[in-house]
């Protein structure tokens, strides 16, 4: 009764600022993979459970904040959602194009932002796994300037949970154009003094961790970062793309992000800058630009699509199997995914708990939803989410392109994912 009532009232919140056109219509922009959707029913759900998660996404699309909307769910290794509602690509102003050309769809690729982290993260857990580092290894064996100022003692294990000391760069006004220059931002983070926070407390590294992290990965690999992603993941799974931004041959495939809302939500604005140390404003206006595509960004710039992040999902939930092959042994995805202490976040300034790699759920509610203790997966930048729930047995991919602060944009995204959770039972 409460989501048909939230389904009902959210697209007539309205909060101010650029929306983008809705058309009444929402068939007419709606793509539905039906050759890969296999029936509720023959997998002991109700078709009426998916249509509750569908109409969540439709009333969360009438705000007009997100142009486009991608899902994909699988609930026991069968995809039972595979779906896109929009355009992947839509002027400043909100107008669609005239045909539906641009039409989003599951296999639409598009930035994860802060997504990118749970796969980067498992970058460095494959490493271990060949036994060419230890999680537990000090950043000062691979990138010996690290030790300056008193950061000798950070192990690659702070950097994954967040407790390295390394909250936001240590400059003043950062641009988001130095996130381009990898070599300079590691150059940095080595060579300051922590920022932030005292040491080993926890604080949402935003970007900073997944620099030094990558340079660790290239250091005890020798390859390249874009080289060791394929190897290690984008090849196993039969990915697509699956890369650090789009390469120019590419581009135009890739869906577009776009600021929404108002430019500035007390509060929550002022937040999100402490977390960031720049403004979102400014993220969404230079992670469409050519030099983004170009670019190395660790933990902000891995360009995949729905299926193929869920995909990447359903490979730790069946304990690192894809397909009759391992992709990581499943002492590896436990490693990864285990569950850390419930502690203040300083970034956040609210309880989070962290694996060494992954955000995880809560028993009582949590971003995937209610009841899912046992959830693991990443948010990207505000409104992408990506998870797996072992109690439920369930990999979600929610992707969308709207970068929005309004009130109504996060009651829309907490009723998608908590009709989700609703929709399929707890294993007992």
């Amino acid at each position: 009764m409460l989501f048909d009532r939230i389904n009902t009232l959210l697209p007539y919140i309205k909060t101010g600022g650029h929306r983008i056109n809705v058309p009444r219509d929402l068939k007419s922009i709606t793509t539905i993979n039906k050759d890969r959707e296999c029936s509720p029913e023959s997998l002991g759900l109700s078709s009426s459970a998916i249509d509750k998660i569908w109409q969540s996404v439709e009333a969360y699309y009438k705000t007009g904040l997100h142009p486009a909307i991608t899902l994909v769910i699988r609930y026991k290794g069968q995809i039972v959602m595979s779906r896109g509602l929009g355009y992947s690509h839509v002027g400043a102003a909100g107008e669609s194009p005239d045909d539906g050309s641009k039409l989003a769809t599951a296999d639409t690729p598009l930035c994860l932002f802060s997504g990118s982290k749970a796969i980067s993260a498992m970058l460095i857990h494959k490493l271990a796994e060949e036994g060419k580092l230890n999680i537990h290894d000090r950043v000062s064996q691979y990138i010996p300037e690290y030790a300056s100022h008193g950061k000798h003692l950070t192990t690659i294990h702070d950097l994954l949970t967040h407790k390295a000391g390394i909250r936001i760069m240590p400059i003043a006004n950062p641009t988001p154009e130095l996130m381009y220059d990898f070599d300079t931002v590691v150059k940095i983070l080595a060579e300051s003094p922590p920022v932030g926070t005292p040491k080993k407390q926890q604080a949402y590294h935003a970007v900073t961790a997944g620099y030094i992290l990558g340079a660790i990965a290239q250091k005890a690999s020798g390859e390249t970062l874009p080289q060791l992603l394929q190897r290690v993941l984008a090849e196993p799974l039969g990915c697509e793309h699956f890369t650090f931004g789009m390469a120019e041959d590419r581009r135009h495939q890739a869906a577009v992000s776009l600021p929404t809302g108002l430019d500035k939500v007390p509060v929550i604005s002022k937040m999100l800058h402490h977390m960031l140390g720049v403004s979102d404003r400014d993220i969404t206006a230079t992670i469409n630009s050519p030099e983004a595509h170009d670019a190395v960004i660790p933990a902000a710039n891995i360009y995949c699509s729905a299926e193929e992040i869920c995909r990447f999902y359903q490979m730790l939930l069946d304990k690192g199997q894809w397909q009759g092959q391992s992709v990581f042994t499943p002492a590896t995805v436990a490693n990864a995914t285990r569950r850390g202490q419930l502690l203040f976040d300083h970034s956040a300034k609210a309880p989070m708990r962290y694996s060494a790699g992954f955000m995880t759920g809560e028993k009582l509610w949590s971003i995937f939803g209610a009841n899912t203790a046992q959830a693991f997966g990443h948010l990207g930048f505000i409104n992408i989410l990506c998870w797996a729930d072992p109690a439920r047995d369930i990999s979600v991919a929610f992707l969308n392109t709207g970068k929005s602060l309004a009130p109504e944009g996060f009651v829309g995204f907490a009723n998608v994912t908590t009709t989700i959770s609703a929709a399929f039972p707890v294993i007992k």
